[in-house]
C-alpha cells in the first residue's frame, strides 16, 4: 500500500470517471466500488500505472479547480498526442501551456520529457516564449526554440 493516495470528489459519476481514467492510462485498473447502504456506489479505488486513486460520489458541494493537478510525462510527440487527445475529449477544455481540463474538470499538464532540459539550457528564454503561445506542447518547435 503507498503511503498517499489522491482522494478525488466526484458528483455522482466516479464510477464512470475511474473508468475513464483507467481507459486512457495503460497498466491501470478499477477495483471494487463500495456501495452505502442505499446500494448506491460511494467510492472507487483505482490505479493508474501503479499510482493508487479512490473516486468518491461526494456529491455537488465541492468542484475541481486548477489548485489541484496532475501532470502527465511524455515520451515524444506521439505521447503528447495521445493523452492530449484523450483526456480532452468529451467536453474537456484545453487551456494554454499544456494544460487542460478533463471532462469531469480535472486539471492535467501534458508534458514531454524533453521539456525541463531546454528549460535548463542556454536559450530557457526562447523555450518559454515559445511554450507560452502553445495549447498542446509540440516538441519540435520547442527543439527549434532552443536552437
Amino acid at each position: 500500500m503507498q503511503k498517499v493516495t489522491p482522494f478525488l470528489w466526484f458528483d455522482g459519476n466516479a464510477e464512470e470517471a475511474a473508468t475513464f481514467y483507467a481507459s486512457v492510462f495503460k497498466k491501470s485498473k478499477v477495483g471494487k466500488p463500495v456501495s452505502g447502504p442505499d446500494g448506491k456506489v460511494i467510492v472507487v479505488p483505482f490505479e493508474i500505472q501503479g499510482q493508487e486513486f479512490t473516486a468518491l460520489n461526494g456529491g455537488p458541494r465541492f468542484k475541481f479547480n486548477e489548485s489541484v493537478s496532475f501532470v502527465v510525462h511524455c515520451e515524444d510527440q506521439k505521447e503528447v498526442d495521445y493523452y492530449w487527445e484523450k483526456l480532452a475529449s468529451g467536453g474537456g477544455q484545453e487551456s494554454m501551456c499544456g494544460w487542460l481540463k478533463d471532462k469531469y474538470g480535472l486539471s492535467w499538464q501534458v508534458v514531454p520529457d524533453v521539456l525541463p532540459k531546454l528549460l535548463r539550457g542556454p536559450k530557457a528564454g526562447k523555450v518559454m516564449q515559445a511554450f507560452m503561445q502553445m495549447r498542446k506542447f509540440d516538441i519540435v518547435a520547442l527543439v527549434r526554440a532552443a536552437a
